[in-house]
């Protein structure tokens, strides 16, 4: 095994919290560092987690500690710096999503890391999932045949004025992302969009944001996006035939959700990031007639099984949020091997200009919108 990477880790906030319980204890890592601006927050983090020292200024944490990676875990508008010092300083970085406002900055950012020989890794946790996985299994056993449609949904209370983006005294910087607070969820919903359709580049993209619950502090809190392209590897039943996805975002709805459907040629299959399970519909012995009594057997015992494991997972804190284990997992063991790592920059970058695709998209129909009422109350 390779020599533990030195780890140092800037932001001591929550999602830190994701990240430390691995860095604290993989033999993989050594936990060098940990940066924020609070010092009583870097100093609680070192203490609890086991760093060897804590800093509030990046600039000495590196000159001084040298870590082979650096977490990037600050809110987005300060990731392109901070990305940058660590490239500078030799380190490899693995940032929070969203990587940066805009493509053009990720593939910056991107281009600096290849310079400087190094890799740039956003989180994509849930790409790790088990219930992700399973459904990526379904895809790649051909149990479903080719790819046609893939639906993502997400339903999340953001306007919740108990929650953590509704507060008017101390506003959430992801509001003053492109998309608004649909931005802390967007890159999430378009990696797993081209994962799954197994597509890099949408040829369309039609969306709409809105701000349904209206008011000055959220820019938008509803998406619905139509995309359609070819499969970048087809065979010979895909070559003319598109890949169609759609991805939805409410906060208007319940209970909370997470949901993932694939649709083929030859059956479907579903899972939910937030409640897991399998759902898979196929032709299965029997014929067309006992099909569909076969499948709701088959699905009916899997969705038991899965509750029993969902109250395990309960228990044992089994979180949405298990599949970063995984990911931060294989990245080091990549890293340590000088191997190219599981999220490559090409699955950052393609991420980046989906969600890009998607805000331009909804930007022409809020300024059709506006044309044609202008052209309206002119008459």
């Amino acid at each position: 095994m390779a020599r533990p990477l030195r780890t140092a880790v800037v932001g001591a906030g929550a999602i830190s919290l994701e990240h430390l319980p691995f860095l604290s204890t993989s033999p993989r890592c050594e936990l060098a560092s940990i940066v924020d601006l609070s010092p009583v927050s870097a100093e609680i983090a070192a203490r609890k987690f086991g760093a060897k020292s804590h800093y509030v200024d990046v600039d000495e944490m590196l000159d001084k500690e040298r870590p082979d990676v650096v977490h990037v875990l600050t809110p987005p508008q300060t990731h392109g710096f901070l990305v940058s010092k660590a490239l500078n300083a030799g380190a490899h970085v693995i940032c929070e999503k969203p990587l940066s406002p805009t493509a053009e900055e990720a593939e910056k950012l991107l281009a600096e890391a290849a310079a400087a020989g190094r890799h740039l890794i956003e989180n994509h946790n849930y790409r790790f999932n088990d219930e992700v996985l399973a459904l990526r299994s379904v895809i790649d056993e051909g149990r479903i045949g080719p790819v046609r449609e893939v639906d993502i949904r997400m339903a999340l209370p953001v306007r919740d004025p108990g929650g953590r983006f509704a507060d008017t005294n101390v506003p959430n910087s992801i509001h003053q992302m492109p998309a608004g607070v649909l931005h802390d969820f967007i890159t999430h919903l378009s990696y797993l969009m081209i994962d799954l359709a197994g597509v890099s580049h949408f040829e369309r993209v039609m969306a709409a944001m809105s701000n349904h619950g209206a008011g000055d502090l959220f820019s938008f809190d509803d998406l619905d996006a139509i995309l359609i392209s070819k499969a970048d590897v087809p065979g010979p039943e895909t070559d003319e035939t598109p890949v169609h996805g759609r991805i939805r975002f409410s906060c208007r709805t319940s209970p909370d959700l997470f949901s993932l459907t694939v649709r083929g040629a030859d059956g479907q299959a579903s899972t939910d990031i937030f409640h897991p399970f399998l759902d898979v519909v196929v032709d299965r012995s029997g014929g067309q007639q006992l099909t569909p009594i076969v499948n709701h057997l088959v699905n009916g015992v899997g969705l038991a099984r899965s509750g029993a494991r969902n109250f395990g997972r309960k228990l044992l804190q089994h979180t949405p949020y298990h599949g970063l284990t995984r990911f931060l997992d294989q990245t080091y063991a990549a890293l340590g091997a000088d191997r190219e790592p599981p999220v490559t920059a090409a699955d950052v970058l393609a991420a980046a200009r989906l969600v890009d695709a998607i805000v331009a998209s909804s930007a022409l129909q809020d300024s059709g919108r506006s044309a044609h009422t202008h052209q309206e109350s002119g008459r």
